[in-house]
């Protein structure tokens, strides 16, 4: 196969993986806590034989994940939890722990705060948090601590990657970072009770990028077009000559 078909090819699988990615974002722009994701293209140059020009590929299978905050929305929920700066609520699941900014919890048949698919909520040490039976009034302070009738039961741990880009997609707003977690800075992050995040999304600039994305594809699919045509005429022409 001629390189410049290799080459267009790689192109046009980067564009396609970001395009599911510009899709994956405005399926969820009124998604509570959703991360936006953007895709990474690289370059890899290889070496030709003889006085050829090198040969040069793009791959774009490489996602990152936007820290930006979303904007924080007045629900009144005693168990609605915004984080405002650095941070992320940090969940038990059967796959392990998971980060989230998705703040929607409720007390189980146990007491524990667990979210909408039963994941429970850990404090600072990595602990499910329960709230003990028959309490009238909760409240969540800023750094997290939760008083039960006025009284300190635990204190919400706030988690961060260890290394900042490591961050994948588990599913739905949980976050996946495998070279751990560590707690952030006291004064980068805190909770408000009562308030749940939006998606950062900004779905003009998603749109924006879907029409530049799809733009682009169609032009390498032109050129695929016309490459297989000259490759055509090229072998009939020399079939006939022959």
């Amino acid at each position: 196969m001629d390189n410049a078909i290799y080459t267009t090819l790689t192109r046009q699988s980067g564009l396609m993986s970001e395009m599911d990615v510009i899709a994956n974002n405005i399926a969820n722009i009124s998604t509570t806590g959703f991360r936006r994701e953007g895709v990474i293209f690289s370059e890899y140059v290889q070496g030709l034989d003889g006085n050829e020009p090198s040969l040069s590929m793009a791959s774009g299978d490489t996602r990152v994940v936007d820290l930006a905050p979303g904007t924080l929305q007045q629900t009144g929920g005693t168990y609605d939890l915004g984080i405002e700066g650095k941070g992320f609520f940090l969940v038990e699941t059967d796959n392990g722990q998971r980060l989230t900014r998705a703040g929607a919890f409720m007390p189980n048949a146990n007491g524990e705060l667990v979210n909408a698919d039963g994941n429970r909520l850990l404090d600072g040490g990595g602990t499910p948090i329960a709230i003990p039976p028959g309490v009238r009034s909760l409240a969540v302070g800023p750094d997290g601590t939760i008083s039960a009738d006025g009284l300190p039961v635990a204190q919400i741990g706030l988690y961060e990657p260890t290394d900042p880009i490591d961050l994948n997609f588990q599913s739905g707003t949980l976050l996946r970072a495998d070279n751990g977690v560590q707690p952030v800075a006291e004064s980068a992050g805190h909770i408000r009770q009562g308030y749940l995040e939006d998606s950062n999304v900004n779905p003009i600039t998603e749109i924006a990028r879907m029409i530049t994305v799809q733009r682009a594809y169609e032009l390498g699919q032109t050129f695929l077009d016309n490459e297989d045509q000259r490759i055509r005429s090229a072998i009939q022409t020399l079939g006939k000559e022959a």
